[in-house]
């Protein structure tokens, strides 16, 4: 199961879950992409990576924009000579009642995390075909591709969503080698998270100390948030897991808060 020679890009990589997964994925001996909005970033991470004896390119994209995608996975194919692994992170998170959503948000929040994963799968694959050695996508979905919270219906909707397009992948790109699969994380504590806190908290009528044990962790057999270091594990995992006995599958990552 090693990475050595693989290409691996991650979108939304300059920070959090992205950025620990690129960096695990280059501590195994592959070639990470970091693929983000924020160049600046992702140009600091590649450098690190580089820094500490691995191989990087920082590529700027939005994942909404088809071209901006294309042309980003396109000059990695070339300059790295092939895309191997696929890890599809980008996302952010909106909160409100749905009674209260508004639908730019509702269409922006789709975006990201729907049609980005769709997009750079059609990107990816090709190359995964053209190189005749297949690949492995890996959607960043969350305990909440399975389960449901108050406030979240764009990302509900959007996370169950990438159960279907991985499924669909992995009958489609089974017969060429080309693996799909989902990590689903429970709350991670990144900046992303931390946004959420006081917002559940004035949406919920409830302190900030309480959405920590009552809205994020009650369900978990410990009390605990996963790790980034958790999910990088996962996608590392399934990076390097080289057979079709493992695609079409969702892998929940949450101390026990989902359990299938």
């Amino acid at each position: 199961m090693s990475l050595k020679n693989k290409v691996a890009l991650v979108t939304g990589a300059a920070s959090g879950i992205g950025e620990q997964c690129a960096r695990k994925l280059a501590s195994l001996g592959a070639a990470v992409v970091i693929a983000d909005l924020n160049l600046e970033n992702a140009q600091k991470v590649a450098s690190s990576i580089v820094a500490a004896g691995g191989k990087a390119l920082a590529v700027a994209m939005d994942v909404t924009s088809e071209e901006a995608v294309n042309s980003g996975i396109d000059r990695a194919a070339k300059e790295l000579g092939s895309i191997d692994v696929l890890v599809s992170n980008a996302g952010i998170q909106i909160v409100a009642p749905i009674e209260e959503y508004e639908f730019s948000n509702w269409k922006k929040m789709l975006a990201i995390h729907l049609d980005g994963a769709f997009l750079t799968t059609k990107a990816a694959i090709k190359h995964m075909y053209a190189g005749g050695k297949g690949g492995s996508i890996i959607y960043m979905g969350s305990v909440h591709s399975h389960e449901a919270s108050k406030l979240k219906a764009p990302y509900v909707t959007a996370k169950h969503g990438l159960l279907g397009l991985a499924r669909v992948v992995a009958k489609e790109g089974g017969p060429r080698g080309v693996r799909a699969n989902v990590v689903c994380p429970g709350y991670v504590r990144t900046p992303l998270v931390d946004k959420q806190i006081p917002e559940q908290a004035k949406e919920l009528g409830i302190s900030e100390a309480e959405v920590v044990k009552n809205v994020m962790l009650r369900e978990t057999v410990d009390g605990e948030f996963t790790t980034v270091e958790d999910v990088a594990n996962t996608v590392a995992f399934l990076a390097g897991f080289e057979s079709n006995a493992l695609t079409g599958q969702s892998v929940i990552v949450s101390h026990g808060w989902a359990m299938q």
